[in-house]
């Protein structure tokens, strides 16, 4: 014959599975919560790591180097690159991420002071983003036996750049040649919100990067 005690019990079972249910998600809510405060911390650190080993001027080579490399994305990059190439701190320029409209000739007209290395010593690929611009320069020294490069483009880009083609190109000594715009070279970083929402970003897509060499380090490699 049932009775009021067995209900009683089932209740009491009940409602003590529910306050255990209720720890174990108190408990998860604050790992959860733990996890995102410290992978904000450790991101915002990293951020402030990022800012410090920025190059913040232009430097004066004082070596040469087998070729040049530079990457696409503003006019004074390419402008260095090419009074790199004049004054024989490399051999050979390859233009990395050049527009399908950019060839020898055109860059010729635009710079006619340049028209004799740029006839005889200067080569382009068509590559679209940091990765590729690494996976080109990578074939192009390759099939060139260079042995030492020396990599033109923005400060801001200078670490993403760096660390992907050295990626690539484990044995070629690299060289870092950082341009700098007249905003950027004018004003520190903090002082804009544009130029803090670009160097964050670059922040992002450099982090990015090293996750994915991390986790897929053979991406390209053997293109």
């Amino acid at each position: 014959m049932p009775t009021i005690g067995s209900r009683t019990g089932d209740r009491s079972g009940g409602a003590a599975d529910s306050r255990g249910a209720g720890r174990l998600l108190g408990r998860l809510v604050r790992v959860t919560i733990a996890l995102c405060v410290g992978g904000a911390l450790l991101l915002a650190l990293g951020f402030f790591w990022f800012v410090s080993v920025l190059p913040t001027e232009e430097i004066k080579l004082d070596r040469n180097a087998d070729g040049i490399v530079v990457l696409t994305g503003g006019a004074s990059r390419i402008v260095d690159a090419f009074e790199l190439l004049a004054v024989k701190r490399g051999q050979i320029l390859l233009i990395s991420g050049a527009n399908r409209s950019t060839n020898a000739k055109e860059i010729a007209r635009l710079h006619p002071e340049f028209e004799s290395i740029v006839r005889c010593c200067v080569e382009f690929d068509r590559s679209l983003n940091t990765l590729g611009n690494a996976i080109e320069t990578r074939k192009w020294a390759e099939k060139r036996n260079i042995r030492s490069l020396i990599v033109v483009t923005s400060g801001y880009h200078m670490p993403r750049a760096m660390a992907e083609i050295a990626h690539q190109l484990p044995g070629v000594t690299l060289i870092a040649f950082p341009v700098f715009s007249e905003k950027l070279r004018a004003e520190p970083w903090w002082s804009s919100a544009a130029t803090a929402r670009l160097i964050l970003l670059e922040y992002l897509k450099f982090m990015f990067s090293q996750v994915r060499m991390q986790v897929n380090p053979g991406a390209g490699v053997s293109d």
